[in-house]
């Protein structure tokens, strides 16, 4: 919240580096930087906090809601100007989480000399290595340096867990086609939380759930409440929980293979690891499909074609640095030691069928998809165990 004395509140932007305009995955390994502009995605939130009006209060029947909303337009009618960026940090992916603890020593430092209102992150939207420097970036400064932060992520997004409870995470689409729709609802939260507004519920205003209960004042007490629920679901009609509970997906173990010498093995992937060329045109993030490549007649995905086979192969992965990967593709998925465990005979045969996709940015409803349809391809063909890779 802003101090008595201020009009305008300071806000600092953090981008990786392709947001940050230093390039692509060719770039992911630059050291952080900090620039006294608004770059990238930071342009477009500069002219939405220069207005003070908000972007759309939310408006309920409930006493403490509606007490809110008044509070909200009061606030906003006394204040005289928006926010401004103070300047934006740029880090290379790869660096930030290969160097965690020297790029949050910079970054820190960057934000003690610059003294924002707030920090502003992404949106990471499912960019897993974004998302996890935006992540580790936003507990930091809440934990050390007690400044509020706001990011944005789409909900499966490994970056949400780690800073959920410390920061405001709006929840955002899974790719950059949504940012048009991040950037005004993470202004719109930017701004209550200068101007000292009490946010409403996670479904009121577009965060993810903290984990944070709070008391408030409703028309109906519980039991009349649940007992609406309860004749709703009788009747197979529609009725939103108060208490949310988490989906596990139990799944039980294989029973152990009975004779590896015996085994016929396969060799899965999601590291996105297909023949150079990329024939069945494999996604390189958020995969719609699975794709299967005959290797029986290589020693190595690295090896040239033969006759009746395809070329060597490459990544089409696009939530890692593929240079080593492509150098040798074996070190995403070894067939190479598979077949010398053949002919060293700890294992029966390597099945003649690799199977790849591509994992960062993948729904879990078509990673469950992919694994039954290949699951079934498997067992149908009589394959007694698989390796899975993943990056």
């Amino acid at each position: 919240m802003l101090k008595h004395d201020k009009t305008t509140f300071k806000v600092l932007y953090y981008v990786n580096q392709f947001f940050g305009q230093i390039g692509g995955e060719d770039k992911a390994g630059i050291e952080p930087m900090f620039k006294k502009e608004s770059i990238g995605p930071a342009l477009g939130f500069a002219s939405l906090i220069k207005s003070i009006r908000p972007l759309g209060i939310p408006h309920d029947d409930t006493p403490i809601a509606a007490a809110r909303d008044a509070r909200t337009i009061d606030i906003m009618k006394s204040a005289n100007e928006g926010g401004e960026i103070v300047g934006t940090i740029i880090c290379g992916d790869n660096y930030f989480n290969e160097n965690k603890e020297k790029s949050l020593e910079y970054i820190l430092n960057i934000v003690k000399e610059v003294k924002p209102d707030i920090l502003v992150a992404g949106p990471a939207f499912n960019a897993g290595r974004y998302g996890m420097a935006c992540g580790e970036i936003a507990k930091a400064v809440v934990d050390q340096l007690k400044i509020p932060v706001v990011t944005g992520m789409y909900i499966e997004n490994p970056g949400v867990e780690t800073c959920k409870d410390k920061a405001i995470v709006v929840s955002v689409g899974n790719s950059a086609a949504g940012m048009r729709k991040a950037l005004p609802a993470m202004a719109n939260i930017v701004k209550k939380i200068a101007f000292g507004v009490e946010l409403g519920p996670p479904q009121e205003e577009g965060y993810i759930p903290q984990g944070i209960r709070k008391t408030v004042i409703v028309d109906k007490r519980g039991s009349k409440r649940a007992v609406d629920m309860l004749l709703k679901r009788l009747k197979g009609e529609e009725f939103e929980t108060e208490l949310p509970m988490p989906v596990f997906d139990m799944v039980d173990p294989a029973p152990p293979i009975k004779d590896l010498k015996k085994a016929n093995i396969a060799l899965v992937t999601s590291g996105g690891i297909v023949p150079k060329g990329n024939p069945d045109r494999l996604q390189s993030a958020s995969a719609q499909k699975w794709c299967k490549y005959d290797v029986s007649r290589k020693d190595s995905l690295d090896q040239s074609a033969l006759l009746g086979t395809v070329d060597e192969f490459c990544t089409v992965h696009g939530g890692y640095d593929p240079v080593y990967a492509n150098k040798f593709p074996d070190r995403i998925a070894p067939l190479d030691i598979l077949k010398k465990m053949v002919k060293q005979k700890y294992i029966g045969q390597v099945y003649e069928w690799f199977y790849t996709t591509t994992g960062t940015g993948t729904s879990v409803s078509n990673s469950v998809k992919f694994g039954q349809e290949i699951g079934a391809e498997l067992k149908k063909a009589g394959v007694d165990g698989v390796i899975l890779t993943s990056t």
